[in-house]
């Protein structure tokens, strides 16, 4: 098994709101899980991260699909001292590639995904949804870049990030980035961080519905979707499951 050697520094991009003591507590780490899907093919993938409180969790992919290939990725970052998550996406002629993801986190976590785009080749298109829940002095980080090649005419790259503080000593960092050669192109990204709606909550609580239960549900509203097209639902009820536990531990 091959290992990633150098050990990062705040001076790496991919690594600057990291916990760089977790990190060099595990380092070095294996090398990126290597997936290959071949042209047509395609492929659905479910990550759950919720290890024990101490533990540091660093999970890396690096994906390339082929012409008119299709990769799904779901994710669910919950757990650990450290959790993250990387993807780096390879796209040959009309591939797909499609990630929902949610981080939830409280304490002193700190919870990481980070995608890498490769636009290589022409008519690709990929498509981003992360959802951050934060409370306590967590750190929730999404880093993003989308890199279109000069002739990958047409492509389609779209990223959506918002996250959810529970409480000011929380950090939410979205970074979505685009590097863009080619000139016929359509990428969009959009990042917002707020807090939960007084007057939702104050609507819901005047009903008769528990300050905790109310906050959950609208918790569990602002995470919605991002797991509504995996097709398989048996592991779509695993993760919704494991999602309403990560936020009730949070209240």
């Amino acid at each position: 098994m091959s290992l990633a050697l150098a050990l990062p520094t705040r001076r790496d991009e991919a690594w600057r709101y990291s916990d760089l003591e977790a990190v060099a507590s595990v380092w070095p780490v294996p090398a990126p899980e290597r997936i290959e899907v071949t042209a047509g093919g395609a492929i659905a993938r479910v990550i759950v991260q919720d290890a024990g409180a101490d533990v540091v969790a660093i999970h890396d992919y690096a994906v390339v699909l082929g012409a008119g290939a299709r990769a799904t990725f779901h994710v669910l970052n919950t757990g650990g001292r450290l959790g993250r998550v990387t993807i780096d996406v390879t796209l040959h002629e009309g591939a797909h590639f499609e990630l929902g993801a949610a981080m939830l986190g409280g304490g002193e976590q700190t919870l990481e995904i980070v995608t890498t785009m490769r636009h290589i080749e022409p008519n690709a298109t990929s498509n981003q949804v992360v959802r951050s829940v934060l409370g306590g002095k967590a750190t929730g980080s999404y880093l993003g870049k989308v890199a279109v090649a000069r002739h990958a005419q047409k492509t389609d790259a779209s990223q959506s990030v918002k996250a959810m503080l529970l409480a000011r000593t929380a950090t939410a960092n979205a970074k979505p980035e685009l590097e863009i050669y080619a000139d016929d192109v359509k990428c969009a990204h959009g990042a917002t961080v707020g807090e939960l709606d007084a007057n939702a909550l104050f609507y819901l609580m005047s009903r008769g519905i528990a300050p905790a239960e109310a906050k959950a549900l609208l918790l569990r509203g602002f995470i919605a979707g991002v797991f509504d097209d995996l097709a398989d639902d048996a592991a779509r009820a695993q993760l919704e499951a494991a999602a309403t536990v990560a936020l009730e531990r949070m209240l």
